[in-house]
């Protein structure tokens, strides 16, 4: 592929990425998934299919999908892959670069079902009292905080009291952090996103922009919300202060040790952090907060629909997980405990 083409291809591809981010409404994380499949794909095009892009059809994207699954792309990535694909085909065919729509018969495997991991009651409950001992006032048992500045920083170096306030103030935050991604089911991206006046303290609420920019708002339980007073009483201001004083005061909710919005990777640290304080041997993440909050919703009776409307899934097919994830934990349970299962 000559330099020309290959400059080509990345003007296009660049446009592309921007329909998506102006246009769709979809999320930074969505637009880098989807540039990157469409960078690969020209690129397969070019390289391997020795085509011009009007040339493209059905059978140039399937042999790009086998290429794909040769490099060892599982069902999962296949099927981001060709979503990637259609949605890409559908924007050339709407802008006129090709002729005709080909992507609407470019079919992946089909993924098999993955129930998603989740936290017992007990589990969730040694996760979210380890932050809440961490943050607890002077005098009061907690963990101890040691001289580190990242999520979480220096949490359970030992009990004893915290008097630096920055550290206190990390303790609180990550305290409210893991109570609101437990009690609302908020995606790790909502709750970066979240402004100060998102959260209704009289309504018991917070307004969340979701996937596509859609809005909702969620009900927040009474420990998350003390959690939250908490910290932006006696630990935002504090982390604050480390903000750059030639930039306007920061609107977000949560912030990380410079002042600045809290970032999603600085959430997954956090929870590695709490989860080994808690002793949890499997890997979770933030999404493991927000399918255990979904999940205990539906073993205490919450039915579907609400269910949906909490986690804003647009489809109830996307809920439905949640019974099997139940079901699954219910046969375990029999399996253990009943002398004739």
């Amino acid at each position: 592929m000559s330099r020309a083409e290959e400059e080509i291809d990345e003007v296009l591809v660049e446009t592309f990425a921007e329909h998506l981010r102006l246009e769709r409404g979809r999320s930074e994380h969505t637009v880098r998934a989807y540039h990157r499949e469409a960078a690969g794909l020209l690129e397969h095009l070019r390289g391997v299919e020795r085509i011009d892009l009007v040339e493209l059809d059905v059978a140039a994207l399937r042999s790009w999908l086998a290429a794909r699954s040769e490099t060892g792309a599982g069902a999962s990535t296949l099927a981001r892959s060709a979503a990637a694909a259609r949605t890409f085909t559908t924007w050339l065919a709407a802008t006129g670069r090709i002729p005709h729509d080909v992507g609407g018969r470019l079919r992946a495997p089909r993924r098999g079902r993955h129930l998603p991991t989740v936290l017992s009651g007990q589990q969730a409950a040694s996760l979210l009292d380890g932050a809440e001992e961490g943050s607890a006032g002077p005098g009061e048992p907690r963990s101890g905080a040691g001289a580190g500045a990242g999520a979480g920083a220096g949490v359970g170096a030992g009990a004893g009291a915290v008097e630096d306030p920055l550290q206190q103030a990390v303790l609180l935050r990550d305290a409210a952090v893991l109570e609101l991604l437990y009690s609302s089911g908020l995606r790790v991206s909502e709750l970066v996103a979240l402004d100060r006046r998102g959260i209704d303290h009289a309504q018991s609420t917070v307004r969340v922009l979701g996937k596509g920019s859609k809005e909702r708002i969620v009900p927040v339980g009474r420990p998350a919300l003390d959690a939250v007073e908490r910290w932006e009483r006696d630990g935002r201001p504090h982390l604050l202060q480390n903000s750059l004083s030639d930039r306007p005061e920061e609107p977000a909710l949560f912030l990380g040790v410079r002042g600045r919005r809290l970032g999603d990777r600085a959430v997954r640290t956090m929870i590695d952090h709490y989860a080994a304080q808690a002793g949890i041997a499997k890997h979770i993440s933030p999404h493991t907060l927000r399918h255990s909050a979904a999940t205990h919703l539906v073993e205490g009776g919450a039915d579907l629909r609400s269910v949906q409307d909490f986690l804003g899934h647009s489809s109830l097919a996307t809920t439905q997980i949640y019974t099997h994830v139940s079901a699954d934990r219910l046969r375990r349970t029999i399996d253990q405990a009943h002398p004739r299962a």
